[in-house]
């Protein structure tokens, strides 16, 4: 059984007034789409060599079909151009009614497909591919066309319709090349048109003038064949009495192209309506019953058509009932108005199949394609759904997508850096054994009694490559020294006990964030060395390698002045780290630093923070002062008599605290995220902060910008065990999350 997932544009039986309100929309682009859908549908059979009626019993059969079990509320589906190929080649190896058999065959394996949820697995073939394709069905539609546009008929193939181009063109043209270049001239001109007249579709406008056009001139010329009156659905799918590997490899190149196009089709409409995403194994399901139903009664194979389906959501289509009047309509104009479809000129077909299939070339889309560095898999694609079959272009395509992957893992991350005497071996990325080839290359390439830093920034590390690698070390005749970034694959390995998965390498923290007892004291292999002259040349050192260069330009723009938008006043306490909780960056931050994050008043002796205030506000201008205090404060314990005892400068410094304890005596206690804070000097700390925020709006400069509304205070906490940020906020009455506050 399908379970039905329903979107925003279409949510069960809705009530009265909603339903007549979507109805009328509904309506109105049904309309629209059915004006799209007949010409198409009968120049797409023309152009396979199939009977005109199958195109017209497809959008009808398989078009209502999808509509009601597919998972794109506003997907229209029908006869599509893509398909035209691929069922041209089918119906001249098999006949008409073996290869509606083939479209039932694929029907099936794309409930298949659907019901064990492969769907998804169509996303992940290149856009390159998907671009290639089409256009190489688009190259072989207008090849072939042009021949009937010219008054001839289309070859056998592609390569035949090039070589007999040129004859065709100097031939005799007749009046099915005014047909054909009055079609091509309208749909050409359409767009250009004012948009009164644009409301009317191009392509009904085009067939129909130049339909006028040869009953008024009273042209000769072939025209479509439709059966008078109702049309007898006589046609039963026939299995061939042979050749059943042909029969299975036309029905899964038909299951697998339809699928595809019905898929990104979806996608494509999902983008533009937004809300739920289409449920893409229902709307697999839903197309293969489609194709099931369709060729069952003698139509051609349908696909979600993306044509179809952006005129209808362009259209105002609310929900699929939409697409079903449209199929509503397709049936009443082939019981009502067969005479009239009997009256279109197979030249104005061809010359819209020809502009439909310049289309199928997307620019826009091949320009992504040469900018993601994926031309050459759009170029092998074409080339081989053009010069072979679609199938063929596909394949390729894929196995040169495969070997572009594959290069770009061996050739990238891996390069040899000279300083000196010594040399850096940098190693980025997946190291595998497809590497291992390259690899051994640049190690050759490092003098044998060199001293060498190996750096390995790897996210996986196979077997074949470490062993690489180790056996390189243990051979090299200079010293060797392994820097690991990162999870330790190497290390791992050497140890005996390798990490074999990538799921369960350890997160570590990159070298440039973590405090030095994560990596520093651990790459300083000498415990003599362990001083912190050495960790900060060594954390210099790492600056100057991994960051700088990252950096660079940032430090490049900022070195003629500063425009920090942030003076961010905290304590001297050396696990605040002032850039890191907040997120920023080099010139963001003007910070002081001092015992307790505290502020002087503006008439006392202390001129040190004064002044650095009075340069952030009254000179650099910044929008904002940030007091920051935070939990375990040394400074908050000496306050509440914790004091160590002979050190005269730091009891000196901290009679400026003595407004936060008499704060303490007279305010209600502030919360920290609801709570009261358990430690007594982690309340003080809280009531610190808003203490120095009162002082900072005794300093003239300060409250002459907060007067003219170019400065904001804010009070901040970081609970140091917690890792949380949090910011005070009067109606909380106290301090929260930082994420819970917009600012």
């Amino acid at each position: 059984m399908i379970e039905i997932v329903r979107g925003e544009h279409d949510t069960g039986p809705p009530k009265t007034p909603r339903f007549l309100e979507n109805l009328k929309h509904d309506v109105l682009a049904s309309v629209v789409v059915f004006l799209v859908a007949v010409p198409l549908s009968l120049g797409v059979a023309f152009a396979a060599g199939a009977p005109l009626l199958s195109g017209l019993i497809s959008a009808v059969v398989g078009g209502l079909v999808a509509s009601l079990f597919g998972g794109s509320p506003l997907q229209v589906s029908g006869p599509s151009a893509a398909l035209t190929v691929v069922l041209a080649d089918t119906i001249a190896t098999h006949g008409w009614a073996v290869t509606c058999a083939i479209t039932v065959a694929a029907g099936l394996l794309q409930i298949l497909f659907g019901l064990t949820r492969l769907a998804r697995a169509a996303l992940a073939v290149s856009p390159a591919i998907v671009h290639g394709l089409l256009a190489g069905i688009g190259v072989t539609l207008v090849l072939g066309q042009l021949h009937v546009v010219l008054g001839g008929t289309a070859q056998g193939s592609a390569l035949a319709n090039v070589l007999a181009l040129p004859g065709r063109i100097a031939a005799h043209h007749d009046q099915a090349v005014l047909i054909g270049v009055v079609t091509l001239g309208v749909l050409l001109a359409w767009p250009r048109l004012p948009k009164a007249v644009r409301r009317v579709p191009a392509p009904l406008a085009a067939v129909a003038l130049a339909t006028g056009l040869s009953v008024v001139s009273g042209m000769s010329l072939p025209r479509v064949d439709l059966p008078a009156g109702l049309p007898a659905l006589n046609v039963v799918p026939r299995l061939p009495d042979g050749g059943w590997a042909g029969f299975a490899v036309a029905a899964v190149t038909i299951a697998l192209i339809a699928g595809l196009e019905s898929l990104l089709s979806a996608v494509s409409v999902d983008k533009l309506r937004g809300g739920p995403r289409t449920d893409l194994d229902r709307e697999l399901v839903g197309q293969g019953a489609a194709n099931v139903a369709a060729g069952a009664l003698g139509g051609f194979p349908v696909t979600g058509v993306i044509v179809r389906s952006m005129t209808n959501y362009e259209a105002g289509a609310r929900t699929r009932a939409s697409a079903i009047l449209h199929c509503a309509w397709i049936l009443a104009a082939c019981l009502l108005l067969t005479g009239v479809l009997r009256l279109i000129p197979l030249a104005a077909l061809a010359a819209l199949l020809v502009y439909v299939g310049t289309k199928l070339v997307n620019l826009n889309g091949l320009k992504e394609v040469r900018r993601h560095g994926d031309l050459p898999v759009y170029v092998v694609t074409l080339a081989g759904a053009v010069a072979v079959n679609l199938l063929t272009g596909v394949a390729a395509g894929i196995l040169l997508a495969l070997a572009m992957m594959l290069r770009r893992m061996i050739f990238s991350g891996i390069h040899v850096e000279k300083d000196g005497d010594r040399h850096r071996v940098v190693i980025e990325g997946a190291l595998t054994f497809l590497s291992v080839p390259r690899l051994t290359r640049v190690l050759a390439d490092v003098p044998s009694h060199a001293e060498v830093r190996l750096e390995l920034l790897v996210d996986y590390l196979d077997h074949a490559a470490f062993d690489c690698l180790r056996g390189w070390q243990q051979a090299h005749a200079g010293p060797v020294t392994v820097d690991e970034i990162g999870h330790p694959w190497f290390e791992r390995g050497t140890s005996g006990a390798p990490t074999v998965r990538r799921s369960v390498a350890a997160r570590v923290v990159p070298r440039w964030l973590a405090p030095w007892s994560q990596w520093q004291a651990e790459h300083v292999v000498l415990p003599a060395q362990r001083t912190a002259s050495s960790l900060l040349c060594r954390g210099a050192s790492e600056f100057q390698r991994r960051t700088a260069p990252l950096l660079r330009d940032t430090w490049s723009g900022l070195a003629n002045g500063q425009q920090p938008h942030t003076l961010f006043i905290t304590c001297g306490d050396a696990r605040i780290v002032p850039n890191l909780i907040t997120t920023s960056g080099p010139g963001d931050l003007f910070t002081v630093r001092n015992i307790g994050n505290l502020v002087p008043p503006a008439d006392g002796d202390d001129s040190s923070v004064g002044a650095a205030i009075e340069y952030a506000v009254g000179v650099l201008g910044v929008a904002e002062i940030v007091v920051c205090g935070h939990s375990g404060c040394g400074a908050m314990k000496a306050l509440l008599g914790q004091a160590p005892d002979g050190l005269v400068q730091l009891g000196s410094w901290l009679r400026h605290g003595e407004a936060t304890v008499r704060r303490r005596s007279r305010e209600a206690p502030l919360l920290l995220g609801g709570e009261r804070p358990a430690a007594e000097a982690d309340q003080l700390a809280l009531q610190n902060v808003v203490q120095q925020l009162e002082t900072l709006r005794g300093y003239p400069v300060v409250a002459a910008a907060l007067e003219r509304g170019g400065l904001r205070l804010t009070g901040m906490y970081f609970d140091v065990g917690a890792a949380q940020v949090s910011l005070l906020d009067d109606a909380a009455r106290g301090f929260v999350p930082a994420g819970a506050l917009e600012h």
